[in-house]
């Protein structure tokens, strides 16, 4: 009887792998031997599923924008329906913040993509961009709501409100980082 695989878990196993390669020496540590090394998988297998080291980081970014997308829903959940402005931005900087392990390892492979972004346009046009660009709509959609509720002030440009919560959010995660790495 031949042996049933199950492809994805295999691409999710190489992946993770990837994600901790980056996570303990860098995204520049990230080779597809590397991953292989981290993944307990042969070279040859990395090569199988993923044909170059470009498409692995690719889906190695759609993996971490997934899981992103799954903790924020999940700790959305825990949020009273609807939530107040008020909850909904604790419970954002809440999951935005590296509070555990995983979270930190998260965010700083998310940052070491994000730098590689700035100098690779295939890079930035992937999730990594739109995933921030759908969060800064969702501020500001909680935003104009408080505004209208009249928990905000009616002076407030909500979008601009929205890009600044979310830059000193990305500040804060970076200044975390720094604080554990050193």
């Amino acid at each position: 009887m031949p042996k049933t695989v199950d492809h994805a878990e295999r691409r999710r196993q190489i992946v993770e792998g990837l994600v901790r390669v980056a996570g303990s020496a860098g995204l520049h540590a990230v080779t597809m031997r590397s991953v292989a090394a981290e993944a307990g998988v042969s070279l040859r297998l990395v090569q199988y599923y993923f044909q170059s080291k470009a498409q692995l980081m690719h889906h190695a970014l759609t993996h971490l924008e997934q899981q992103s997308n799954d903790r924020w829903a999940a700790r959305l959940a825990e949020v009273a329906d609807p939530p107040s402005a008020r909850s909904f931005l604790e419970a954002f900087l809440a999951e935005a913040l590296p509070a555990d392990e995983q979270s930190r390892i998260f965010h700083l492979v998310w940052t070491s993509y994000a730098v590689l972004a700035m100098s690779d346009e295939e890079l930035a046009a992937q999730p990594f961009v739109e995933g921030p660009n759908r969060l800064e709509r969702q501020i500001a959609e909680v935003l104009s709501e408080a505004r209208a509720c009249g928990e905000l002030s009616v002076d407030v440009d909500v979008s601009a409100e929205a890009a600044r919560l979310l830059a000193l959010n990305h500040g804060l995660v970076l200044q975390r980082q720094l604080v554990v790495v050193w």
